[in-house]
């Protein structure tokens, strides 16, 4: 079955804004810590935020502090990513994925990703 779907991905111009959403089901909705990771062009897949079930503990890659936001929606099963002042280096391809208990130390199901790109 399908766990992780994301939706969202686009393109945009620099200082443009995206929000990603991620619809879980099976196990994945049952994992508690849900995250977000991207993967530019060759380059390593990264870490850039993830939240606790209850919404209370979040966490955020450096790079992305103040400009991204991370949420979720258990009665919807769903967890999103709202992306402000976007730059063109964060153009790549976004992976939802679903882990542990806070905080997550490996995560067991993975979306197959949405891809933003940003203009300059």
């Amino acid at each position: 079955q399908v766990q992780l779907v994301e939706s969202g991905g686009g393109l945009v111009l620099a200082g443009g804004s995206l929000r990603l959403s991620c619809a879980a089901s099976g196990r994945a909705f049952r994992s508690p810590t849900m995250g977000w990771f991207r993967q530019a062009p060759g380059k390593e897949r990264e870490f850039v935020s993830a939240i606790s079930w209850s919404g209370i503990g979040t966490s955020y890659a450096d790079s992305v502090k103040g400009r991204f936001t991370i949420s979720r929606d258990n009665a919807k099963n769903s967890v999103y990513l709202q992306m402000n002042s976007l730059k063109p280096e964060d153009t790549a391809v976004y992976y939802c994925a679903a882990g542990g208990s806070w905080p997550a130390r490996g995560y067991d199901y993975w979306g197959q990703g949405t891809q933003v790109t940003v203009s300059s």
